[in-house]
């Protein structure tokens, strides 16, 4: 488990996510996703499951840039959150991601889908 805290907060997440991408360590990254949970790419198509999740985190990682995140909204209903989240990794790449978060029964916040590129306009 890594040092890094978990959120207890929905809001807290984006945040989260931003200090363990930027710690390098991609388990500390792992741990904040549900076990089944879902990441789509860019490609529109899901994978699931964490160690498909660590496979298409990993080229993100390796690019070895901090990650900056600006929530613009987070909506939460009971154990659910929907974020919408302005992220860039250093003039590398860009987005607004519409991720969905749960509490789970340990309080924390993790993803269920991550959806990095979900609001982004086509090209």
């Amino acid at each position: 488990m890594s040092h890094l805290p978990l959120p207890t907060r929905a809001e807290d997440v984006p945040a989260a996510f931003a200090e363990r991408f930027n710690s390098g360590d991609p388990e500390a990254v792992h741990e904040l996703y549900e076990e089944r949970a879902a990441f789509v790419p860019e490609s529109g198509d899901a994978v699931h499951g964490l160690a498909a999740i660590a496979k298409e985190n990993g080229p993100f990682l390796a690019i070895g840039l901090p990650i900056s995140v600006r929530p613009r909204h987070v909506h939460v209903s009971g154990e659910i959150a929907l974020l919408v989240v302005d992220w860039e990794i250093e003039g590398v790449a860009r987005s607004t991601a519409t991720d969905v978060a749960r509490r789970g029964a340990d309080g924390y916040w993790r993803y269920v889908i991550d959806s990095p590129f979900g609001a982004a306009v086509p090209a």
